[in-house]
């Protein structure tokens, strides 16, 4: 867990200038910079290229490497570009290349920005700014749960993993390996439901009331 946790914060307690600006203005920053993105139109699109250099420029301010946001987009991009692509396919390639386009600026603009805000803030900080700016209980909770159990979620991905090299002796090839995957998610996913459960019944009877609570509290 504490491995999975530094990973996760691995440039999230850094001592850049992003990191020493106050949480609440980390957020209204990165909220501006989507609401930015979203509201101005496409064929503006060298404000678009502005307000991405922006974003690559606090990265950089906030010593996040090159190689780390090229992986990132690297799994985001073929996402997002076979979603907008399906707007054009719609409509026979005759009409929808200005949605399209909007749809491949905005989120990729959103992802890069919140992708920032991860990288300056630790995530028990946001939590606590969420809470400050009353952001409603029930997504702080499900957002701090998500934080927690993903760890052992991890934990429990890995165990199946290396069972499933043990019983294979690594040597599998691509269709069993895909086959191998998809049965490995869903018995993941049911061993994360019978968790849930268990968590639950264990919450409710040492008297959860649905509140967080923190030492900010006391």
């Amino acid at each position: 867990m504490c491995r999975m946790s530094s990973y996760l914060d691995r440039y999230g307690r850094n001592r850049s200038l992003c990191h020493r600006l106050p949480p609440r203005l980390k957020l209204l920053l990165t909220f501006g910079m989507v609401l930015a993105g979203v509201s101005i139109p496409v064929r503006y699109w060298p404000a678009h290229g502005v307000l991405m250099s922006l974003v690559f420029i606090g990265h950089s301010i906030a010593h996040v490497p090159l190689p780390y946001l090229a992986r990132r987009l690297a799994i985001f991009l073929p996402m997002v570009c076979m979603l907008s692509l399906s707007v054009p396919i719609s409509q026979g390639f005759a009409a929808g290349w200005e949605i399209m386009a909007a749809i491949l600026f905005r989120t990729t603009l959103s992802f890069v920005a919140m992708l920032w805000l991860v990288n300056v803030m630790p995530f028990d900080q946001l939590l606590v700014t969420l809470r400050r700016l009353w952001v409603p209980e029930i997504i702080v909770a499900m957002l701090s749960f998500m934080y927690r159990y993903i760890f052992v979620l991890w934990d429990e991905m890995d165990k199946m993993r290396v069972a499933r090299r043990a019983r294979s002796f690594g040597q599998v090839n691509l269709w069993r390996r895909w086959k191998s995957a998809a049965q490995l998610i869903g018995m993941l996913l049911i061993r994360a439901m019978e968790r849930a459960e268990r968590v639950h019944g264990a919450m409710c009877a040492r008297g959860w009331d649905g509140h967080m609570r923190t030492i900010d509290d006391e």
